[in-house]
Formats: C-alpha cells, sequence, structure tokens
C-alpha cells in the first residue's frame, strides 16, 4: 500500500496508520475477503467518492441509528462526514420539513442509480398504509419512490428486513420488510434489535470497495455476519456440551455461567455474530448472552418476537437429552452428575456412536468385497 494512500487516510480521517491498516484487515478477515482485499478497502476508503445515502425512517425504535452512532471505528461524524455522503435522515438532520424533503429530491435527481437507499422500521400496508405516514406520504409510498433509482438497498434491523416486533401476531397495521416489498433490486437484510453496527459498517465498505454487495444467504443476510449460528461461538458453548445448565435465573449455575438453553436461549436457532464481534465498543465489550441473559433470536424471522422467551430453542444438531440431570458441584470433587442417569445417558451415547462406527465399517468391507476389491 503506497504512501499517498495512508497520508490521504491520516488527514481524511484523523487516525493513525497503524490503526487505519488494522481496521482494513480485521473488515477484510471479517468478511472472509481474500489476502490482499484490505489494500482495496483501504483505496476506497481514501478516493474522494463518497456513495450518497438516503435514509429512511418507517416504524421503528431508532435503535438502529442509535447502535450506529455508538460505533467508534469509524466514529459516526467521520463514517458520514468522509466515507458517505449521508443526503436524508430524519433522526440526524439539522433541517426538518419542507427543507429536509427537498434535500432528499435533490439527492435522488442527482444520482440516479448510484446512490445506496437504507431503510429503518417496518412498513405498515393494512388499510392503504395509513399507520406511518411522512410529509405526507405513506411509508409504502416514499420506499417505491426512493427504491426506484436506488444502485441497492439496505434494510437494517429485524423491523425492516422482515417486520421484526410492529409485525407481531396480531400484527394490526400489516406490517412487513423490505424484501417482500422491492422485488426488482438488490436488497441486503441486516438484521437485529439492533444488528450490530460494523455488520453495517462492513456492508457499507464493501459496496464502496467493489461496487457490489456482499455474498448473501438465502434470506439475503451477508453471509459474513449471519453465515454460522450463534451456539458455535458461545462461550457458554462448552458447558452446553457438557450438560451443565443454569435451571433458574439466579442460581447456581447461572451465576457460574453456565449455558442458558434450558431458560429459553436461542443462540443454537439463530444465526448472528454477536458472541464474535461483540456490542458496545467499550473496553472488550459485551453481548446478551454474556450478561447473563438468554438470546431472543432476533435475527430470525419467525423466533425473534414471536417465539416465547421461555421456549426451548430447535437446535439444528445436538439436541441435549432431557435427562440430563441438575449439575452439582461437590468440594474436593469437582463436577460431577448428580445422579446415575447422567452417566447412562454418557455411555448410551458412546455406545451409539460406537455401534454407527462399526456399521459404517462394515458396510465399507462389504462395498469393497462387492466391487472385487481385496
Amino acid at each position: 500500500m503506497n504512501d499517498d494512500i495512508l497520508n490521504a487516510i491520516e488527514t481524511k480521517l484523523g487516525v493513525s496508520r497503524r490503526s487505519f491498516l488494522q481496521l482494513c484487515t480485521a473488515m477484510a478477515a471479517t468478511m472472509g475477503l481474500p489476502k490482499g482485499a484490505e489494500a482495496a478497502i483501504a483505496q476506497a476508503i481514501a478516493s474522494p467518492r463518497r456513495p450518497p445515502v438516503i435514509w429512511l425512517h418507517f416504524q421503528e425504535c431508532t435503535g438502529c441509528t442509535e447502535t450506529l452512532l455508538r460505533a467508534e471505528h469509524p466514529t459516526l461524524e467521520r463514517l458520514i462526514l468522509d466515507i458517505i455522503s449521508l443526503d436524508y435522515h430524519e433522526t440526524l438532520f439539522a433541517a426538518a420539513g419542507h427543507q429536509i424533503e427537498a434535500a432528499r429530491k435533490a439527492s435522488m435527481a442527482a444520482n440516479k442509480g448510484k446512490y445506496l437507499l437504507v431503510v429503518e422500521g417496518a412498513t405498515p400496508m393494512k388499510d392503504g398504509g395509513i399507520y406511518c405516514k411522512i410529509a405526507g406520504q405513506t411509508a409504502h409510498d416514499m420506499l417505491m419512490e426512493c427504491a426506484a433509482d436506488a444502485a441497492a438497498i439496505v434494510a437494517i434491523g429485524s423491523c425492516a428486513s422482515w417486520g421484526g416486533m410492529p409485525s407481531t401476531s396480531p400484527n394490526p397495521t400489516g406490517s412487513t420488510g423490505v424484501p417482500v416489498l422491492i422485488k426488482d433490486k438488490p436488497v441486503v437484510s441486516i438484521p437485529g434489535c439492533p444488528p450490530n453496527p460494523y455488520n453495517f459498517l462492513s456492508t457499507v465498505v464493501h459496496f464502496l470497495t467493489f461496487n457490489k454487495l456482499p455474498d448473501l444467504d438465502a434470506k439475503g443476510r451477508p453471509k459474513f455476519a449471519y453465515g454460522r449460528l450463534i451456539h458455535e461461538n458461545c462461550e457458554r458453548r462448552a458447558h452446553f456440551d457438557a450438560g451443565r445448565f443454569a435451571q433458574e435465573f439466579g442460581d447456581e449455575g447461572h451465576r457460574k455461567g453456565y449455558c442458558l438453553y434450558k431458560l429459553g436461549c436461542k443462540g443454537p436457532e439463530t444465526h448472528a455474530n454477536c458472541p464474535a464481534i461483540l456490542f458496545g465498543d467499550v473496553g472488550s465489550g459485551s453481548w446478551p448472552v454474556g450478561t447473563g441473559h438468554p438470546c431472543i433470536g432476533c435475527t430470525e424471522q419467525g423466533i425473534g418476537f414471536q417465539k416465547p422467551i421461555y421456549a426451548l430453542a430447535e437446535p439444528e444438531y445436538i439436541v441435549p437429552p432431557a435427562s440430563y440431570p441438575h449439575v452439582v458441584e461437590q468440594q474436593g470433587e469437582g463436577v460431577t452428575f448428580g445422579s446415575a442417569a447422567g452417566l447412562a445417558v454418557i455411555a448410551g451415547l458412546a455406545a451409539g456412536a460406537g455401534a454407527a462406527i462399526a456399521r459404517n465399517l462394515g458396510k465399507g468391507d462389504r462395498d469393497d468385497h462387492s466391487a472385487g476389491k481385496e
């Protein structure tokens, strides 16, 4: 990476070369980009070209914007002043009324096919969409107007991604997400309540660097952020595998950091990178499960805000037996299962695994003989 780019970065963002290179490398690694991508990211950020962004607010609590306000790498003012051109945002704009609407229309007219549309909040559709209006327009009409000439669309938060809290049964306003309404434009969903700001920032940087959205999963989410189960990277996973579960909030297992599966944690069926990148941007950061609260599955449609917090998750794999007894820690003896039932479960699992291996080995021998192999 040449000195001209790094000098431009120091001037533009006010950060040291070392900090900036660490950021680019971490971002490239997070998005699963090949070696050398950090140089392309640095060059794109150093470029004077700033993609225009139109940011809409519909049925939401502004939590997605609030989480972005707390990002530190880069800070919000650096993001909106030096990396992107935030041309419309009702919460952050100093202007209001006719002025802000005129700014939106002027930006859209001057940047047809070039601006990035960000939508925060669900779109109500019942009764002609009258339950959310901005400047006399329904949310649906404004969405369609802004989406018509957008280069790409980002649905930030669970509300914009699939309806979120406003769409909770009985869904009185007929709320829904952007992907249901927009079919002729690329839409990337970044669900969460709120989503991690770095998932949004990484998506924007990917678009800025490569002029396209990152690879998406079947639900339209960036694979780099939603490609794995929360359960896979959870710091309580070892307790899950060992059968150590908190039985009640505040009990001994809960205080010692045991798995929260039996308290309704939805991590085994929820895809997100929460335990990997954490929240808060202060010190070492934290996340809900790390502070003792079960994951509510807010990034998954049909789980977050739909499935009761007390209901057990349906793990994609490795369902713990219901017969696991309570774990008792005895002085001088370490952690032991509280009854012979636990040993029976372990023995049964081991026997089952051994039988499966033997069966597969036997099958392999039979296949070899049937093929005339020695």
